[in-house]
């Protein structure tokens, strides 16, 4: 089960602030043996003045310099400490900040463990007690393998994951010249696409509905397909596809868009002399625009997004590492119900109104996991009413 298995310091006591005085260069971190035990220096960030201090620096050289070191002395009492170089002693009035990796602690044995989020449990042990609580003589399944159990736990997590689970990941890159980004791995549909001003504010991007990149085909001067794709006067007959990107999106990349021209008027957006009316929604915004290849994997922006920040907040199918397989405790039951009728469905000697009842309980453990983890707040539905000139009374 996924309880609490380090200390409450070991879990809260992940951080630690101090000020400098100009002179000290060794700062405690912790007295107590179990807080810190098992770490090194690549477990700790430490910050000056809000700024990332590297434990090491490389000069133009080649030449390294340790800027700060992680150490501690056995005791009686066991102490942790951060020592600074003389080249990199904090001043009068500094502020120092450490930070120890919170995923990770180090148990009995010695041994460092990744601290898995109280209110997941992970996919391993959702198999585990499954096994337990359903599978032996006089319970629902009388034997089952361990893989069939595992091939109907990864799937029911893929699905819950798309509108049950809160599955929600985001990734920051910079747009580079090509105007593209991969696909993560993981990737199910998007939930938005943002690029972020000076100020961290995020802009919503909005989808091109009207282009694509599709495969282009070779052709002839006289327009005829040509095989000779490489260009070297000999036919591959197997192939048509240029391996080249397409025109239609050689042109949408090229061209400045409308909406960041000058007089931000054309024969599209401003069919009538420049009036206001009638402007179709999905144009009355400067934010660019994107498309995505879901065959290429590659999302394409339009040229106005060139060296901007780019946040992509997606679904993930929660299959990509085993640390991603966890399921929320407010939807375990749900979970132990689809194995359980994954499993009996697929028996030919289950009776039938055995399957209706575990599809029943499936679909309803599934509504109940679903309402639970809506996140829906009372206060905030009513806050942003008020902003609709409504009259709320609660």
């Amino acid at each position: 089960m996924a309880l609490l298995r380090q200390t409450q310091q070991q879990y809260y006591s992940n951080k630690r602030s101090f000020t400098g005085d100009g002179t000290t260069t060794r700062f405690t971190l912790s007295n107590s043996f179990d807080t810190f035990r098992g770490f090194v220096e690549d477990d700790f960030t430490v910050y000056v003045n809000g700024d990332l201090l590297e434990r090491e620096t490389v000069d133009s050289g080649g030449a390294i310099t340790i800027n700060w070191e992680f150490d501690w002395t056995n005791g009686p009492p066991s102490k942790y400490y951060i020592d600074f170089t003389a080249g990199t002693t904090p001043a009068d009035g500094d502020t120092i900040t450490v930070e120890a990796d919170p995923t990770i602690w180090q148990n009995a044995l010695g041994v460092n463990e990744e601290i898995t989020n109280y209110q997941f449990v992970s996919l391993n042990n959702i198999i585990n007690n499954f096994i337990v609580a359903y599978v032996g003589e006089g319970k629902v399944i009388s034997k089952v393998k361990r893989t069939d159990v595992q091939f109907y736990a990864q799937r029911a997590l893929a699905e819950l994951s798309f509108d049950t689970f809160k599955s929600t990941k985001s990734q920051e890159i910079e747009i580079p010249a090509s105007l593209t980004m991969m696909l993560p791995h993981d990737y199910v549909n998007y939930v938005k696409l943002v690029w972020s001003d000076s100020s961290g504010i995020e802009h919503v991007i909005y989808p091109a509905r009207k282009t694509s990149n599709p495969k282009t085909i070779k052709q002839n001067d006289n327009g005829e397909y040509s095989f000779d794709i490489d260009g070297d006067e000999f036919e591959d007959t197997n192939s048509l596809i240029s391996p080249e990107n397409s025109d239609t999106w050689g042109k949408y990349k090229g061209v400045t868009p409308s909406e960041n021209q000058g007089s931000y008027q054309d024969d599209i957006y401003w069919p009538a002399g420049g009036e206001r009316y009638g402007l179709d929604p999905q144009h009355a915004q400067v934010n660019g625009s994107f498309f995505i290849d879901e065959l290429k994997g590659k999302i394409h922006f339009s040229s106005n997004i060139s060296g901007k920040t780019i946040i992509l907040h997606y679904i993930s199918d929660s299959l990509g590492t085993d640390e991603e397989m966890q399921v929320h405790k407010f939807a375990e039951e749900a979970i132990y119900k689809w194995i359980a009728y994954s499993v009996l469905s697929t028996r030919i000697d289950t009776p039938e109104h055995v399957v209706q009842r575990f599809k029943k309980e499936k679909f309803a453990e599934t509504r109940k996991a679903k309402l639970r983890l809506s996140n829906i707040k009372l206060e905030e539905i009513t806050q942003v009413l008020r902003g609709r000139s409504k009259q709320i009374k609660h």
